[in-house]
């Protein structure tokens, strides 16, 4: 017999679909304690909560029989999941339960925008007869231009086509036959997309890639009289930079759910609301009814089928069974992981294959350090969690082809790790491997020969191998108050073309970046972080 707590508020169909299975035992304790619940955890096999739950890991270690750990919702920062991976408990959510809501809300702000439908519903409260105050705009006929076709993306287009609307999308992850299905333009590039389109909608995660994705620079590109639509994350739009556009004029109207500050300050919604053609909401994309249900229902599924140690598809951590194996080849994942991190950044954008070896005395465990490097790369793509035991199916969604090759031999050292991506025509390689055990090592990044410490922030530049080089760059970095911690040298041949790599303290400012790309003698310049 399981037994199953729920310390917090769900739809009683995910409990219905918990009591079905005549093995479980569900106890429903919406207002449970957290004192109370040290007490009783000790007797159930899995928890399920949403936000108000901690799940320390004082609780987890109280939690003898504990399987599994629910969480409905996607956020899992109430969980200490270094602890729950440690005892082998699975801590699971429900991404993707809320889409629909999302998708809905974001032709509400499309329309109230369009037509000045939450303005007019004001006046009249005021007692206002203003028909001529309200002349709006059609969606049919318009162009929309959609970031990320992902789940709600991809609902969004489909509902945007039903209204007549020409829709192109930019999403570099995405192959090219899901936005044919769906009869959506995929562009290439985002600044092309931006001078075609009469309005941006925003369905992307906040990542390093994504975050300030859209500030002065993309609003200056856009057609005068554009609108924005943004229900996915606060802080890819510059807020400042999206004032000074509704100033200005160049933004006909706006439409927000989420604020890189929630709630979003005094000040910005003093600024915002100034202007009538823009429509707020606090972050209630995933407020309906149905969300709710299809929350509490995946949750539900996803804890019948880890009790039942069938494959679960929203894993947050990931446990091995044995922790000696996990105390083993740790170093190994640690580096495979950071190769992953490095070669997104190094790559850019639009991975659309993944190429992974793992070669000599490690071979033997080549899928969760497989899975490590995927866990790396997808890190940087996405803002749920990934984990050794989703990242395969994360890269599938994502439509990232993934090779593997393993093999006992090895040629120059003992064992060693291998990544070769491909991305928008180009292709870039790292190899490192573990020294004495402990040591992480990059060796090999394109067709260069390295000696790299993974770690921290680094700065990579080609150049051509002439002298003054590196003195410039070290110049450059001094005066902006950016220490060196390390610097490594790769190069094909004497005079040729040379590769740099500087492992840094602090964080090269944009500004910076752009006067060393300007030096005579740089070819390429990329920070990146670790």
């Amino acid at each position: 017999m399981y037994r199953i707590l729920i310390t917090d508020p769900i739809s009683e169909k995910g409990i219905e679909l918990l009591r079905r299975e005549p093995d479980f035992q569900v106890d429903y304790e919406p207002d449970i304690s957290y004192e109370d619940l040290l007490k009783v955890v000790k007797d159930y096999d899995c928890i399920i909560t949403r936000s108000r739950t901690p799940v320390t890991k004082e609780l987890i270690e109280k939690g003898e029989r504990l399987k599994v750990i629910g969480r409905a919702g996607v956020g899992v920062d109430n969980v200490d999941i270094e602890a729950a991976s440690m005892r082998g408990i699975l801590v699971v959510n429900t991404p993707g339960a809320n889409t629909i809501g999302a998708t809905e809300l974001t032709i509400c702000h499309m329309l109230n925008v369009v037509r000045n439908a939450h303005v007019a519903h004001n006046s009249m409260l005021e007692g206002r007869w203003d028909r001529k105050h309200f002349m709006g705009t059609e969606l049919y006929g318009k162009t929309l231009g959609i970031i990320g076709l992902g789940n709600i993306g991809s609902q969004v287009a489909i509902r945007a086509k039903a209204f007549g609307m020409k829709v192109l999308a930019y999403d570099p992850y995405i192959p090219r036959e899901k936005a044919d299905r769906l009869g959506v333009k995929l562009m290439d590039n985002l600044h092309d997309m931006l001078k075609e389109i009469d309005i941006l909608t925003i369905h992307a995660p906040l990542t390093h890639e994504t975050k300030h994705m859209i500030t002065k620079r993309e609003f200056d590109i856009m057609k005068k009289g554009s609108i924005l639509i943004n229900c996915a994350r606060g802080g890819i739009v510059k807020e400042d930079d999206l004032i000074e556009a509704l100033e200005s004029g160049k933004l006909a109207g706006v439409g927000l759910d989420v604020y890189s500050v929630e709630p979003p300050p005094y000040e910005l919604i003093e600024k915002l609301k100034k202007f009538p053609n823009v429509s707020l909401s606090p972050h209630i994309g995933a407020n309906t009814y149905e969300s709710q249900e299809n929350v509490a229902v995946i949750v539900a599924q996803q804890v019948i089928k880890a009790l039942r140690g069938q494959t679960v598809e929203y894993v947050v951590n990931a446990p091995f069974p044995d922790l000696s194996v996990l105390t083993l080849i740790k170093p190994h994942l640690d580096l495979a992981e950071k190769m992953g991190r490095f070669i997104v950044q190094w790559a850019g954008e639009g991975i659309k294959s993944v190429h992974i070896e793992v070669r000599g005395d490690i071979s033997q465990h080549f899928h969760p350090i497989a899975s490590a490097v995927l866990m790396g790369i997808l890190k940087e793509m996405v803002d749920f969690p990934v984990n050794i035991i989703n990242a395969s199916y994360v890269a599938k969604d994502r439509g990232i082809a993934v090779e593997e090759l393993t093999s006992e031999e090895s040629a120059d050292y003992k064992h060693y790790i291998k990544v070769m991506v491909k991305s928008n025509g180009s292709e870039r390689i790292v190899a490192g491997t573990v020294l004495e055990g402990y040591i992480p090592r990059i060796f090999q990044i394109d067709s260069y020969r390295v000696d790299v410490e993974p770690e921290g922030i680094m700065l990579v530049f080609e150049n051509k191998d002439v002298p003054g080089v590196i003195g410039r760059i070290g110049t450059i970095l001094g005066n902006a108050n950016v220490n060196i911690a390390g610097f490594r040298l790769g190069r094909e041949k004497k005079g040729g073309i040379a590769l740099g790599i500087l492992n840094l303290d602090d964080m090269v400012p944009e500004e910076i970046l752009e006067e060393l790309r300007k030096l005579p003698n740089i070819i390429f310049v990329k920070q990146i972080v670790v």
